[in-house]
């Protein structure tokens, strides 16, 4: 087996090591020493190695590791390779001076080969920053404030096509090869939804969109397409929600798809969505959420759950490049616990321990992956660890003192370069770890350490799953003292009064300030409603009760204008009484306002 290389980056410069099977400095490559290195980049298929030293920007052969390009006079920040490996970018801080008031060109695009530069382009925003190109390298696109805008067969200096009645605030090309599709991002104003649109390209009228999905909570949209391109997950966020279940925001996950599908996916526990992966095989797609502890579970094509992993400390989903292992991690303020799967047959493999990890990578042959822990996150404790998938440590690199890690990354290799490995239960001989293991005992304090210890689950504030049987709950206090006046009133033969049914039914709007303004008045009906039966049964009323009765129909009057519905559709914006709706199929898999395809028109 050939080593495969791992570059890291750190405070003193750029090294090359050797992966398994053999360990150490790659001699190939001769270390970089400087404390000015920013970036380091291998090429989708792993022919180029550049990275950003100083004010130059380096690209290396992998082969022999030689020089192919050194360009000069640039303060680039970050670096980004087309699909093939043809194009290197580069991307720095715009900046205006006295003497060029209109500023230079930021972004950049060089001939990997030779670092000949091909064109440049002013992109002053560091968001979105990074052009996006098709798989085959045909169409080259960026965006340019709230348009999209296409350039065909690297002819970089005419528009094939643009996207520019939208406004579109993000997009994601899809990995298809010869016919290509795009999936935009239009922010909704206030009051009014957000839109997910997939078009062909370069047909980009809204009559069209292959696929459309409209959702109202929406600040930021993260878009994920599998491999093959013909499905997408689309992940929603707000900055704030509303409801204040949540400081983090709230968030939503849809499915949209090439043959025009669209579905919001149903998660069964409330809390964030912490990660989402599609498996590489496009049969599936895995999705960590809840709160702790996080719930792991994998959907089909049509969302429907067709595995629970179950409750646990986890956060972070990483697929090997075959598809067949899946890694469930749980990093950050999280203990660094990792489960391993067979994605295949839905069995655990194993499980380890990387405490302080703050990235984690699958090398190309699928068996072994890296763990670092890396500044400016942590500034102690850096370094990098390499494991097998049976949860073995087969090599450790510490950092040296006062040195601190920025980054460690694996040469790619073409696809299918090595063979889907074969999972064996068969755990691989590793080493042991330098750094001490948090002790997992419980800390007792003195006065507790002679009593019986106490035992406790993470998973004990998750609801039961399917198949559990929960154990029978005590009565509270609370209980057993209705359950006792109960038996008292049937003792002395008090009848109880019938429990009172409100005939006022409201339906909700999903706007919070409307929704609020309808209970606060069905509360004060359902109150003139109980008074007008105590009223017919002959029982004396008190002023201020006799007041609220006759309010009734300023009440309903305020109760029908809350209750008009506005809408949207396929057909435009259109406002009703609620009672005059009449609901239909939408052609179109309109779903704005009530799920399973339907819509109010």
């Amino acid at each position: 087996m050939t080593s495969i290389p791992v570059a890291a980056r750190s405070s003193s410069g750029v090294r090359l090591f050797r992966g398994p099977p053999s360990f150490g400095d790659d001699e190939g490559f001769s270390p970089v020493q400087s404390k000015t290195c920013k970036a380091v980049l291998f090429s989708p298929d792993g022919k180029y190695f550049a990275y950003v030293n100083n004010q130059s920007i380096k690209i290396v052969h992998t082969e022999d590791w030689k020089d192919v390009a050194t360009i000069e006079e640039t303060k680039a920040y970050h670096i980004a390779f087309s699909p093939k490996g043809t194009f290197l970018m580069s991307w720095e801080p715009f900046t205006v001076s006295n003497a060029n008031p209109q500023g230079t060109p930021n972004l950049r695009v060089y001939k990997s080969e030779n670092g000949e530069l091909v064109k440049t382009f002013v992109h002053k925003k560091q968001a979105n920053w990074e052009p996006q190109w098709s798989a085959d390298e045909k169409l080259f696109v960026r965006i340019v404030n709230t348009d999209v805008v296409f350039h065909e067969d690297l002819n970089f200096d005419k528009v094939a096509a643009r996207i520019n009645s939208y406004k579109v605030a993000s997009y994601k090309l899809s990995p298809n090869v010869g016919t290509y599709f795009v999936l935009c991002h239009t922010p909704g104003s206030p009051g009014q939804p957000s839109f997910g649109r997939i078009f062909k390209y370069p047909n980009f009228d809204a009559q069209q969109s292959v696929a459309n999905k409209s959702f109202f909570q929406a600040d930021k949209l993260e878009v994920y397409w599998n491999s093959k391109g013909n499905n997408a997950l689309l992940l929603t966020t707000t900055e704030v929600d509303k409801t204040g279940g949540s400081y983090y925001g709230k968030q939503g996950l849809h499915f949209m798809g090439l043959n025009g599908q669209t579905a919001m996916i149903t998660l069964d526990k409330e809390g964030p969505i912490y990660s989402v992966e599609w498996s590489p095989k496009n049969q599936e797609f895995c999705v960590v959420y809840g709160f702790m502890p996080a719930r792991a579970t994998i959907f089909n094509l049509k969302c429907e759950s067709i595995f629970e992993i179950g409750a646990g400390a986890r956060n972070s989903i990483y697929y090997n490049p075959h598809g067949n292992i899946l890694l469930l991690g749980g990093f950050g303020n999280l203990r660094g616990g990792i489960e391993i799967w067979d994605a295949i047959n839905k069995k655990k493999i194993s499980t380890c321990e990387a405490p302080d990890s703050t990235l984690l990578e699958w090398a190309a042959d699928g068996e072994h992956f890296l763990t670092a822990t890396t500044a400016p996150r942590l500034r102690i404790g850096n370094g990098y660890k390499i494991w097998h998938y049976s949860g073995a440590l087969l090599f450790e690199k510490p950092s040296p003192q006062q040195e601190e890690l920025y980054d460690v990354t694996w040469k790619k290799y073409p696809k299918n370069t090595f063979p889907e490995p074969t999972i064996s239960d068969k755990k691989v001989e590793g080493i042991a770890p330098s750094q001490p293991q948090a002790s997992t005992q419980a800390y007792r304090p003195p006065s507790a350490r002679n009593r019986p210890l106490v035992k406790f689950s993470l998973d004990d504030d998750d609801e039961p799953r399917k198949g559990k049987e929960s154990a029978p709950s005590k009565p509270s206090k609370n209980k057993k003292k209705r359950e006792a006046k109960k038996a008292k009133k049937q003792e002395e033969g008090i009848e109880e009064e019938p429990k009172f049914v409100s005939s006022i039914t409201v339906n909700v709007t999903g706007d919070p300030e409307v929704d609020k303004k309808l209970k606060n008045i069905k509360k004060k009906l359902d109150a003139i409603e109980k008074l007008k039966i105590q009223q017919a049964q002959g029982k004396p009323l008190e002023i201020n009760q006799l007041e609220k009765i006759k309010g009734e129909a300023e009440l309903l009057e305020e109760l029908q204008k809350l209750t008009i519905f506005r809408f949207f559709c396929h057909q435009g914006i259109t406002t009703m009484p609620a009672n005059h709706l009449i609901v239909l199929d939408c052609p179109i898999f309109c779903d704005t306002l009530i799920p399973k395809h339907k819509c109010f028109y």
